[in-house]
């Protein structure tokens, strides 16, 4: 893919969509460490420094991803929610099936899990004050529909609701982590089976986390 010099705004959206777009291809088929500047100018066909007119750096490609991405799960999550969470259920019972459904439901999206898991110790490091404020901005956007949803099957956690959220990325960040191990851990565990102890099952993982939080912080009947 090659571009002809952007001129008009359309232009220039047209080339910021087509270089989240082969980001996105990227993070399909690598961890986001493995996601480079030079390979990301390559494919979207853009020397690296017209990349950099668009975006500052991979960072701040990425973490306009991590909010798309985070935007498309909070809508399947509402119906997913809908579906599964009977409002009339007692309370554990509603807890259990929340924390069923997130650990589900974000397990399916490794790419969203990987970025989590990034998002505070690389996305967040090399970017402007000016970005990071605009992405931290849209995050509470996001924190605010998620917390509302959450709310929605489990009013009884109150102000808990946002900490809950919260909570819920970051554990879903740190334990992708340690489900996805790198070829030489991978290795490792095949050679000494008693080491697979520390490769996680994100799903199950997750959800004895969030139950466990969540059976935790709601009031005691």
């Amino acid at each position: 893919m090659t571009f002809q010099r952007a001129r008009t705004e359309e232009q220039r959206e047209i080339r910021r969509r087509a270089i989240l777009d082969a980001a996105s291809s990227m993070l399909d088929e690598m961890p986001v460490a493995a996601v480079t500047l030079n390979e990301l100018s390559r494919r979207v066909g853009l020397a690296k420094p017209n990349v950099l007119r668009y975006f500052e750096s991979r960072e701040a490609v990425l973490l306009e991803l991590l909010d798309r991405y985070l935007g498309e799960w909070l809508t399947e999550l509402e119906g997913e929610l809908t579906a599964g969470v009977g409002e009339n259920l007692p309370m554990a019972e509603r807890a259990t099936a929340v924390a069923e459904i997130l650990s589900r439901s974000l397990s399916g999206r490794v790419v969203l899990c990987d970025l989590f898991g990034a998002q505070g110790s690389v996305l967040e490091r090399n970017v402007s004050v000016e970005v990071v404020t605009r992405y931290k901005r849209a995050s509470l956007d996001r924190l605010a529909t998620m917390t509302a949803l959450i709310r929605t099957y489990l009013p009884e956690l109150g102000e808990n609701a946002t900490l809950f959220s919260l909570h819920t990325v970051v554990l879903a960040g740190a334990l992708s982590a340690y489900s996805t191990p790198p070829p030489g851990l991978q290795a490792a565990y095949r050679a000494e089976p008693d080491l697979a102890r520390f490769h996680l099952e994100l799903k199950d993982s997750l959800k004895l986390a969030l139950t466990a939080t969540l059976l935790g912080v709601l009031p005691r009947p």
